[in-house]
C-alpha cells in the first residue's frame, strides 16, 4: 500500500467527495498577479462603521471578554427579534427561536444538521451559493439541483419545484435576494413555491443574507406567507448589510423545536458567537440603519451603471433586483465560464467567478461583483470590452 493510498484511507468519506471551492481558485490565481481588478470578492468594500467598532472595542475595555449565553446575549437577540419585525414583518421569540451564530454559514451548517438525516434530499436551487450542496453532503443528505433558467430572470418556477420532489425530498434550501445572480422573488412568486412545499409537506432553509439589500421592491421574507412560518428556518446575519464580513456573526430564527436542535449543535461545536462582535452587531442594529441606508444607494447606483455598461460591450445581463452581484451572460464569446474568467485574469488583470461554480445552470454566465468603487468598475468594464474585442 502506497503512503497516498494510506492518507487517502484516514480520510472521511464525505469530506473526499466534495471539492474545494471552485471561487478559490480563482482568487489563489489573483494573488499571484499585480494590479488586479476584483470583481470577485463576495464582500462590501465599506469599511465596518466607526459607532459599531468602538462600541465592540468599548465592551472589551469594560471587561466583557467571557462567554455569553450559547444562543447569544439576551439584549442582541431581542434587538434581532425587533429588528426582523419593524423591517420585514417577521416576528420571532427572542428567547426560544433565535440563535447567534458564527456567521450565516454557521447557521446553515446546523440548520441542515438539525433537519436532514442521512439519504434524504435538500433541494438546492442554482445557480447557488457554493456551500451549501457541500454542507447537505457533509451531514449526509442528498442535494437536489433545480437549474433556474436566464429566460425566467433564474427564478424559481412552482412547476420546476413540482418536478423535483420525491419521497425523499426532506427540505428545500432558498436563497433570495440571490447570491450570484442577484435575483429577488415577490410574494406573489414565493407564494407559488410555498402551495408545493405545503403539498409535499416540506421544510425551508430561507437564506435571507441580502434582503436588506434589495433596491426596487422591499424584501418578502418567506416565513410571511401564510402557513410557511413553522416550516422555516430563517437565516440572515451582519456580513453583507452592515459590512461586518471579518466579524463572523450571524443568526437563525425557527420554531422552537427546530431551534432548541440547533442549539445542541452549536454548543458543542461553537460555544457562542464572540463577545465583542456580538456587541458591535447590537450597536449596529441600534443606530447603524442610516449606514445601511447609504450604502444600499450606492450599490443600487453601482448596479445601474454595471447592466448599462455590459450591455454596451456586448453582454446580456439581466437587471439584479438585489445582493451585489452581475451575472452578465458570456454565451456570445464562445468560451467556457471558465475559459472566459481564466483568459479575461490573464490578459486584462480583472478578477471574475466563473458561472458554472455555483452549478450547472450558472455554465455561460460569470458572476460580478459590484462591491468595489465606481473607478474600479468602469475600468473593469472598459477592459472587459477589449477582451471581448480581441477575442471575437
Amino acid at each position: 500500500m502506497t503512503i497516498s493510498s494510506i492518507k487517502q484511507q484516514r480520510l472521511s468519506h464525505a469530506v473526499q467527495s466534495i471539492k474545494p471551492s471552485g471561487i478559490r481558485r480563482f482568487f489563489d490565481m489573483a494573488s499571484t498577479m499585480e494590479n488586479v481588478i476584483s470583481l470577485g470578492v463576495g464582500e462590501p468594500d465599506f469599511v465596518t462603521p466607526w459607532n459599531v467598532r468602538e462600541a465592540s472595542i468599548s465592551s472589551m475595555e469594560r471587561g466583557f471578554t467571557a462567554y455569553t449565553a450559547n444562543a447569544g446575549l439576551p439584549e442582541l437577540r431581542y434587538e434581532i427579534s425587533t429588528y426582523l419585525y419593524e423591517q420585514f414583518s417577521t416576528p420571532y421569540d427572542p428567547e426560544a427561536e433565535i440563535i447567534v451564530t458564527a456567521g450565516a454559514s454557521e447557521a446553515i451548517d446546523i440548520a441542515i444538521r438539525s433537519l436532514v438525516n442521512p439519504g434524504e434530499e435538500v433541494i438546492v436551487i442554482e445557480p447557488s451559493f457554493v456551500s451549501y450542496a457541500p454542507v447537505i453532503s457533509l451531514a449526509g443528505g442528498v442535494p437536489v439541483p433545480i437549474g433556474t433558467k436566464k429566460k425566467n430572470g433564474f427564478k424559481l418556477t412552482k412547476e420546476e419545484l413540482e418536478q423535483a420532489v420525491t419521497p425523499k425530498t426532506k427540505a428545500v434550501m432558498l436563497c433570495f435576494p440571490n447570491n450570484p445572480t442577484g435575483t429577488v422573488m415577490n410574494r406573489e412568486e414565493l407564494a407559488a413555491v410555498a402551495e408545493v412545499v405545503e403539498e409535499q409537506d416540506l421544510l425551508v432553509l430561507s437564506d435571507e443574507i441580502y434582503a436588506e439589500l434589495s433596491y426596487d421592491e422591499k424584501h418578502y421574507s418567506f416565513s410571511r406567507l401564510q402557513g410557511m412560518r413553522d416550516r422555516t428556518v430563517l437565516i440572515s446575519g451582519f456580513s453583507k448589510a452592515f459590512a461586518m464580513t471579518g466579524w463572523r456573526l450571524g443568526y437563525v430564527c425557527a420554531p422552537p423545536d427546530i431551534t432548541a436542535a440547533m442549539l445542541k449543535i452549536h454548543q458543542y461545536t461553537m460555544m457562542c458567537a464572540s463577545t465583542p462582535a456580538q456587541f458591535g452587531a447590537l450597536e449596529a442594529l441600534q443606530h447603524g440603519r442610516e449606514d445601511v441606508d447609504r450604502m444600499v444607494t450606492s450599490y443600487r447606483q453601482r448596479r445601474n451603471f454595471i447592466v448599462k455598461a455590459f450591455s454596451e460591450i456586448g453582454l446580456s445581463c439581466h437587471l439584479p433586483g438585489g445582493a451585489f452581484y452581475a451575472f452578465p451572460s458570456i454565451e456570445q464569446t464562445g468560451m467556457s465560464s471558465e475559459a472566459y474568467a481564466e483568459n479575461l485574469l490573464k490578459e486584462e488583470r480583472v478578477a471574475v467567478v466563473p458561472g458554472n461554480v455555483f452549478g450547472a445552470g450558472g455554465e455561460g454566465h460569470v458572476r460580478c461583483s459590484y462591491a468595489t468603487s465606481m473607478d474600479s468598475l468602469q475600468l473593469a468594464v472598459e477592459k472587459m470590452g477589449a477582451f471581448i474585442e480581441r477575442n471575437k
